[in-house]
């Protein structure tokens, strides 16, 4: 992969967590084992993804920790303070990935100045590696196309059968992009697909644990979010399931395209 850290697999989703239920949901997902909490400061829940960690028990060097900056923050000084900021919420000296939570709209920020901030902030220590999210293939050869393209570590983007996003997620994995999948559950609408109760009931599974299984499968690493420890457990354990490659091929004809996340400052999507 281009950057120099490996991200462990799967990671804990935190978005829409807050305070106590943030706090039980990261203590009992390192509890079970997981070692990657995705966080961001839009989630304002970094103060007690934070000390969750602290309370944990679990050395802090141990855990993959990733936060995200807001776009109004990519300026090339501003972004480096955001992250600093961050950093002063969760209590850490560093993160051990930080990403551009989004491209900057209508590129009003260059993308060559707030990546280079990232780059920057890398070798100051703040963070570990540094990537992008809800990049496009153009964003991304663009990126790739700065000196500091080729420390990109992953493009965090949403994935799930509803969303396969085949064409961005080959292009990344063929440049040496790690592709990070978030809402692989598309917030629970995979859980209605006959196709994928039908190949669980084979499995002895859940439709969740299949889909979770469908995007490791992609060589994907996944961050469903979960506050239940129950859950938490099925999503480890769906890791273990290998699906058949018909069982592939069936749950890949479920892709219509359909996203969840999809705000008014997106990008122009892939098709």
């Amino acid at each position: 992969m281009s950057g120099s850290v490996q991200l462990p697999q799967p990671g804990l989703g935190t978005f829409r967590l807050q305070d106590d239920i943030v706090i039980a949901s990261v203590k009992s997902a390192l509890e079970l084992g997981y070692r990657h909490i995705d966080t961001a400061a839009m989630y304002d829940n970094e103060a007690a993804v934070g000390r969750a960690i602290r309370e944990s028990g679990v050395p802090r060097e141990e855990i993959f920790v990733t936060t995200k900056i807001w776009f109004d923050r990519l300026s090339d000084d501003d972004a480096i303070t955001a992250l600093q900021e961050s950093l002063t919420k969760l209590d850490m000296d560093y993160v051990d990935l930080a990403l551009i939570h989004w491209p900057s709209p209508d590129n009003e920020v260059p993308m060559a100045e707030y990546l280079g901030a990232l780059d920057k902030a890398r070798e100051q220590g703040l963070c570990r590696a540094f990537g992008v999210s809800n990049f496009t293939i153009a964003q991304i050869d663009e990126a790739l196309g700065l000196p500091c393209g080729k420390r990109i570590a992953t493009n965090q983007v949403e994935v799930h059968p509803l969303l396969a996003n085949t064409k961005l997620v080959q292009h990344c994995q063929s440049k040496g992009i790690q592709v990070t999948g978030y809402m692989p559950l598309a917030v629970g609408k995979v859980m209605d697909e006959p196709v994928l109760q039908k190949i669980a009931a084979a499995h002895k599974a859940t439709a969740a644990q299949v889909a979770l299984a469908w995007v490791a499968s992609k060589n994907i690493v996944v961050i469903p979010s979960s506050t239940k420890a129950a859950h938490q457990k099925a999503n480890l354990e769906a890791l273990r399931i290998t699906l058949s490659a018909d069982e592939i091929a069936q749950i890949d004809q479920l892709d219509r395209g359909e996203r969840v996340a999809n705000p008014p400052f997106s990008p122009k999507w892939d098709q």
